[in-house]
């Protein structure tokens, strides 16, 4: 049985039956399992990050007077750390120092024939000036008016990207992958950073199984697991258009297993020509690759086939 099959069975489980049936002691174990494997807790809200540390018994009753009091008398008591070395006022000087130069006069003397610094350390240098670089600008794709868009068929509306938008609903994401089954425009769709999960990842996959339009899809940085991967790579076995798949950097490492599925998913399909995965393993990193190029030989040859068929006249090279 392959990985894939083993979590399959996985796949309709009710996540909130599951949770309202665990004991308090259980939740808490959840609790630490999930810090764990989400250190910065970067699928909670900032509000629900900090951990719940007030179920405490307390030690005694809390005097706010009494404490600040305390600090103060503390503080007041406790001897100021003396110097090593005394300040004085002097200027001190270490030795050698005079003599060296910055990185800028280092540099800028190796490019003309004269001394840049005369006065060693002593001399005024400006800092270098960088330009600074522009935070990137949030996305301004309005997520229901392009969903709208894409259910009524537009035209006009070709490429779909709704990158690092992260509060788009996991419902409003599997509208899009439903939308996009009887789509004929949008060539390419790209969910970057939107904290999609495998529900996502299954509704993306049985889309592909439909869409015989899109050209390229781009899933990267998200939370699908290995088993959400998967159903997107055999739902490339029923579709010809897609030729672009990028699904790299994904919140967990999908591991060995998974790797040689891809890779032999990869080998069966002779449509595909870019797919955008680091393998962490040689063996199906070597063999993804050799079927990328497979691939792509087969529609280099299908274009001299074409260039050179009964309808083109044959091309004679001169000297």
């Amino acid at each position: 049985m392959s990985y894939r099959q083993e979590l399959e069975k996985y796949r309709d489980l009710d996540e909130d039956k599951i949770l309202s049936a665990l004991t308090e002691e259980e939740l808490r174990t959840l609790e630490n399992e999930l810090e764990e494997l989400d250190p910065d807790n970067d699928l909670l809200p900032v509000g629900l990050r900090q951990r719940d540390q007030t179920k405490k018994t307390p030690t005694g009753p809390f005097k706010r007077d009494e404490l600040l009091d305390h600090l103060e008398k503390q503080a007041k008591d406790m001897k100021d750390r003396e110097d090593l070395v005394p300040f004085t006022g002097e200027k001190r000087a270490i030795l050698g120092m005079h003599t060296l130069m910055s990185n800028q006069q280092y540099y800028e003397a190796l490019g003309s024939t004269t001394i840049v610094n005369k006065e060693g350390l002593n001399s005024v240098i400006k800092p270098t000036q960088y330009k600074p670089v522009p935070d990137e600008e949030p996305n301004s794709t309005d997520v229901e008016e392009t969903l709208e868009r894409v259910k009524n068929n537009d035209p006009k509306l070709e490429e779909v990207n709704l990158n690092n938008i992260r509060n788009i609903p996991i419902p409003t994401l599997k509208a899009y992958a439903e939308a996009l089954k009887n789509n004929s425009y949008v060539k390419k769709l790209s969910i970057i950073g939107t904290r999609s999960n495998d529900p996502v990842a299954y509704a993306l996959a049985e889309m592909l199984k439909a869409n015989g339009v899109l050209k390229s899809l781009n899933v990267e940085s998200n939370f699908i697991s290995g088993s959400g991967i998967l159903a997107l790579i055999e739902a490339l076995q029923h579709n010809t258009s897609l030729i672009e798949l990028k699904i790299d950097n994904q919140s967990q490492p999908l591991g060995n297993k998974v790797e040689m599925e891809i890779a032999n998913m990869l080998e069966k399909n002779s449509s595909l020509l870019k797919f955008g995965y680091h393998f962490t393993q040689q063996g199906p990193r070597l063999r993804a690759s050799n079927a990328m190029m497979n691939n792509n030989d087969l529609v280099r040859k299908r274009r001299l086939a074409d260039l050179n068929g009964p309808f083109y006249p044959k091309c004679r090279i001169g000297v």
